[in-house]
């Protein structure tokens, strides 16, 4: 392995470190301080001012305009959509049943890109979307029986997955056509208007009490904007450029584990309230379920 390939391995867990703890920080905002709805607005206009600062420092082609409609609906269902079912899920579940489901993000792809791309289902990627299917549903149908779930939150969580796996799917021809920079600082661009146009957003945030919100939870807020918003985009471009997207897709697996671990850490130092309950022995077990789900059709898409 040479030296850009480790940096490249270090990149990509680095990104599932920072979504990892990024899962158990937020929940500590939400809801006392920020509803999940402002909190969403916060993080798209601060990503969307560093990529536009990026963007600005970089060489970049004209988008045609026949182009932007597509943009546009990366923009609903990459950032609107995506990020509203992620926060309010987040706020009704726990966080490690969100690192659980997000794990999912391959399978919803490969389904998505045979019905959209035609792609062709082989006998590994039918059971291993079965197992998948089967872990998550039986996960979201113990929730509520544990503290902090709720099967509302779950398939909140659920949604937002399947909202990004869409967005993944209808963005890959913009990708090729595009910089990768230049595209994702206009999807953003596109998604901040429709946050903003999503009716309980201007007012509960001007029913959001900014005095009240201590230094720390400040502190949380911009680590949500810019560590899991915007230095976790870079990483990836940064690690795509040197390993295979498999390779890539495959740190998914890490994700839980990293949720898993930092709710002990944080509970532990108290940087957070204590979450240790919700992780049970029966939500490992289906982790592993859609671990298995997910490799065997990564191992198919591999082959192919």
């Amino acid at each position: 392995m040479n030296q850009k390939s480790l940096q490249a391995h270090i990149a990509l867990l680095l990104v599932n470190v920072l979504y990892g703890a990024s899962h158990v920080l937020a929940k500590g905002v939400m809801p006392a301080y920020l509803t999940p709805t402002v909190f969403i607005l916060f993080r798209v206009i601060g990503a969307t001012a560093l990529f536009w600062i990026v963007l600005s420092l970089t060489k970049r082609s004209k988008i045609e305009r026949k182009d932007f409609p597509l943009i546009a609906l990366c923009g609903l269902f990459g950032v609107a959509i995506n990020q509203l079912f992620f926060f309010h899920g987040l706020n009704l579940s726990s966080a490690f049943n969100s690192g659980i489901i997000m794990a999912m993000n391959p399978i919803m792809v490969i389904i998505l890109s045979f019905f959209l791309l035609k792609e062709r289902l082989t006998a590994f990627k039918i059971t291993g979307i079965t197992l998948g299917a089967t872990g998550a549903i039986l996960l979201t149908l113990k929730a509520s029986t544990h503290f902090g779930d709720s099967r509302l939150g779950d398939l909140f969580l659920f949604l937002n997955a399947l909202s990004y796996a869409i967005y993944l799917v209808i963005a890959k021809p913009l990708m090729k056509k595009y910089s990768p920079i230049q595209v994702i600082t206009w999807v953003f661009t596109f998604g901040l208007l429709f946050v903003l146009l999503f009716p309980p957003t201007l007012n509960e945030l001007s029913q959001t009490n900014f005095q009240g919100i201590p230094n720390e939870i400040w502190w949380k807020i911009s680590y949500v904007v810019i560590g899991v918003t915007f230095l976790t985009y870079l990483l990836t471009i940064f690690g795509l450029k040197y390993l295979s997207a498999t390779i890539s897709s495959a740190y998914i697996y890490t994700q839980p584990v990293m949720v898993l671990l930092f709710t002990f850490l944080f509970a532990f130092i108290g940087w957070s309230e204590d979450y240790r309950s919700s992780i049970t022995s029966e939500k490992i077990l289906y982790m592993f379920v859609i671990f298995t789900g997910v490799y065997l059709t990564s191992k198919s898409t591999s082959k192919k």
